[in-house]
Formats: structure tokens, C-alpha cells, sequence
């Protein structure tokens, strides 16, 4: 039999040492299981090296005439750092057009490789791609509102699964209502008679699920948060699997639950309309100073006016973005989201070579021209990274500080930052309450 996997190197100097004294050297290269041209290589290596030399030697060529130059491996590295979901054979053809020459798919797969820029395939688990998220918390009605699905259950019409919709500062349930399905233009539809009741929000907290997150999207846009976004909304996203970031929201549902849900019923809606009453006109809460949520509970003094046509960016360049999530750049393409199709981006020089890209008063991320690149937002791992855009030079109109997108609020002036406005215009806000960061963003792994 060939050599055994251990103690290689002992019977390598046994062999070696016999070698040098047998009459019969094939009979003995039979008694180890090697062939003959093996037995002499090692005998040769033994009276020229003893037994330092029958160890392995390292297999790696000496010299490598055709080796890449630091320069072809940075630009490599470079074209994959802007373009991380792109395979060799795509960095390749980009390193061609800008530099010609470039090097073989097999050679930039093994610099990839070697700089640790290949991800090996694994199991693919929930995860929120970008989360936006400001850590505000409700001061005044409307300032926050939060949405979920509640756990779905069946009854005697079948699949129940009730579209919730609460004001977070006064535990008013704004909507409790079982829909046909969860489909984007559903919820929609749904979240515009809420607005005409109600008027808008400042900001609406959700999970990461659908449709109001899409995970594998640009900062987890969808096209539901999208129309948000337009309408002047601000988002807020909790951690997957993680209900304590919605405590209020996730304990009203357990109320639906153990109150409902089991329960010998009638009418499906008719059951949810008298729930939400209840708890809305009779219930007293003691974070309330035991007053009922509808004693607290004010409509908001921004009123639903619509879905505009178009988006205002004051000192801006405008792109719209195309059916299939690409704006057009100085002859160069770059896909960005299909949530935002059909909408229009502002862009605004940053830097040299470099373009902000925003999305109503949202940060996407820049065009970079030397890599003819878009980059959206980095996000921290495990932890808030703030991004604040620079603001744009007074002559645009906005108060330093000031969010592009955004008007700045009453009374700004250039060397005071803007703060976020209120939901209504007519309270004052509350004592200590936290100046907004409206562009923070976490990543869970």
C-alpha cells in the first residue's frame, strides 16, 4: 500500500535508510507499496539532504513571469468593492473598458478569493438588508404611527389576518381591519382612506416584512414605504424577530388574541369594529393618566391632499427613475430600486466626481464616476451608523443643516440646524423632547 497518512515522514527515512543497504531495491519498494521512480526519488533526496529532506516540499513555483502587478490587483480589488454582487466575469468585462488589457476570469476569481471578496453560498436566513431607524419616540399625537399584521387565525369565513394601524403617543387603533389579502395595492388602498380620515403622520414604524420592507432592496425600500417617502413620511423599522421595539403595538395585538381570536363570532369586521371601539372610547390606559385613547387622540393638521405627480428638489438635479429601477447619469446607467419607479430622484454634487442621490428627504447613497458606480448607503454592523448629508450652501434656500428635500421650517437660519417638524404646527413641542436624526441606519447579522 502507498504511504500512510501519518508518520510519513518515519517511514520515508526507514525506507531510505534500507534503501541504502538492500541488494533487492524493487522487492523492497513492493514491501512499501511504492513504485520504484518513487523509491529513487526519495533515496536521492536522502543522500543529498539526510533526513531533513523527506519532509514535503512546498509545491508553490518559484517565480511567476506572468504574475499580476499590484496596480492590476488594486484596480481588482476596486471594481469589486463597488460592484459587490458582481461575478469575475462581469469585473472583468468592466476592467476592459476602462483599462484594456485585462487580466483572465480565472486569474481575478483567485484575487477576489485571495482578498476575501468571495462569499461562499450559505443557508439563507431572515435578515433586514438596511434598516432606517432614528430611535424617535412619539411626543404628540401623530408624530408616530405604527402598522402590523396581526398573527393570522381562522374562523367560520376563513383565513383572518386584521391590517393594524395605532398612533403610538396616544394608543389610538386607528384601523383594525381584515383585508383580502396583503398585497401592496391593497394595503395601499386601505392607507389612503386612513389618511382621509386622519390626515398624515410624521412617521410610520414597521417590521421588515412585506409590503412594508422589501429585504433584498435598497435600503429596504418598498413600493409601499416608497409612496411614504413621497407623501413626506418618514420610516422607522424595527429589528427582525425583535417585538420589544414595538411593545404597544405587539401587546394590542395580544388583546386581539386572547378577546377574539377562538371566539364564536358572526360578523368578521363587524366583531374587529366593536373591539377597536371599546378599546379606543371605554378602555382607560394607565400611560394615559387613565384617560381613554380617544380623549387623547387629535386629527393631524397635515391633511391628505393626494399622491403628488412629482417630488420638489430645490438647488437639484432630477432623474426619474424608469420601470425597472434605472436612472440615466452622463450616458451611464444606474439601477438603484424598482420600489421607486416612476418617481423622481434629486441629485446634487457632494464631491469631486462624486453625486448624492436622494429620494425626497432620504440619503440613498452616491454616483461615483470613476468606478461608474452607484453606492448606496454603508450601514453599520451591529450597531447606528449616522449619515448626515452635507448642507447645501445657503444661496439653495435651506437652513444649514436642513435635510435637502425638505423645507426648512420656520424660522431657521443658517447657523442653526433644522429640527424635524412637528406633527402639528399649533403644539408645542414637549419638554426634552430629542432633536430627529431622520438618517440612521442599522444592520442586523
Amino acid at each position: 500500500m502507498p504511504w500512510e497518512t501519518k508518520n510519513q515522514m518515519n517511514q520515508r527515512s526507514e525506507f531510505a535508510l534500507k534503501a541504502m543497504k538492500t541488494d533487492n531495491f524493487r522487492e523492497l519498494c513492493r514491501e512499501y507499496g511504492i513504485s520504484p521512480r518513487v523509491g529513487y526519488k526519495w533515496k536521492e533526496r536522502f543522500e543529498q539532504e539526510g533526513l531533513a529532506g523527506m519532509g514535503e516540499r512546498s509545491r508553490r513555483p518559484k517565480h511567476s513571469p506572468d504574475g499580476l502587478s499590484e496596480e492590476v490587483v488594486c484596480r481588482i480589488v476596486l471594481l469589486k468593492e463597488r460592484h459587490r454582487h458582481w461575478g469575475a466575469r462581469k469585473i472583468e468585462e468592466l476592467y476592459q473598458r476602462q483599462w484594456g488589457g485585462a487580466p483572465s476570469e480565472s486569474s481575478i476569481k483567485r484575487v477576489l478569493k485571495k482578498a476575501g471578496l468571495v462569499e461562499e453560498k450559505k443557508r439563507r436566513r431572515a435578515r433586514e438588508c438596511g434598516r432606517i431607524y432614528s430611535g424617535r419616540k412619539a411626543c404628540a399625537p401623530n408624530e408616530v404611527w405604527t402598522v402590523d399584521f396581526k398573527g393570522w387565525w381562522r374562523d367560520a369565513h376563513g383565513r383572518c389576518e386584521p391590517l393594524t394601524v395605532r398612533d403610538e403617543f396616544s394608543r389610538m387603533v386607528l384601523e383594525n381591519r381584515a383585508l383580502g389579502d396583503a398585497k401592496t395595492a391593497t394595503v395601499r388602498a386601505a392607507f389612503e382612506r386612513l389618511f382621509e380620515r386622519h390626515g398624515l403622520p410624521a412617521a410610520i414604524r414597521s417590521d421588515n416584512g412585506s409590503p412594508f420592507a422589501a429585504s433584498g432592496a435598497l435600503l429596504g425600500l418598498s413600493r409601499l414605504s416608497a409612496w411614504w417617502l413621497a407623501l413626506g413620511i418618514e420610516l422607522e423599522r424595527s429589528r427582525p424577530a425583535c417585538p420589544q421595539d414595538n411593545p404597544g403595538h405587539e401587546r394590542m395585538h395580544k388583546d386581539i388574541a386572547r378577546e377574539i381570536e377562538g371566539t364564536a363570532y358572526e360578523g368578521r369586521q363587524a366583531t374587529l369594529d366593536e373591539w377597536t371601539r371599546e378599546f379606543n372610547e371605554e378602555r382607560p390606559h394607565e400611560a394615559l393618566g387613565m384617560k381613554t385613547p380617544a380623549e387623547v387622540y387629535v386629527k393631524s393638521s397635515r391633511p391628505w391632499k393626494g399622491t403628488p405627480e412629482t417630488l420638489e428638489y430645490e438647488g437639484m438635479g432630477k432623474r426619474r427613475v424608469n420601470k425597472i429601477g434605472i436612472i440615466h447619469h452622463q450616458g451611464r446607467s444606474h439601477f438603484l430600486s424598482t420600489a421607486l419607479a416612476g418617481w423622481e430622484v434629486g441629485l446634487q454634487a457632494c464631491a469631486q466626481g462624486r453625486m448624492d442621490v436622494y429620494f425626497g428627504a432620504l440619503l440613498l447613497g452616491q454616483i461615483e464616476a470613476e468606478s461608474a458606480s452607484f453606492q448606496g448607503i454603508k450601514t453599520g454592523e451591529g450597531k447606528a451608523v449616522a449619515v448626515e448629508p452635507e448642507p447645501p450652501p445657503c444661496a439653495t434656500g435651506f437652513a444649514a443643516g436642513c435635510t435637502p428635500g425638505r423645507a426648512a421650517p420656520a424660522g431657521a437660519v443658517a447657523s442653526r440646524p433644522c429640527v424635524a417638524p412637528a406633527a402639528n404646527p399649533g403644539q408645542a413641542p414637549a419638554p426634552n423632547a430629542p432633536a430627529i436624526d431622520t438618517h440612521i441606519i442599522t444592520l442586523k447579522h
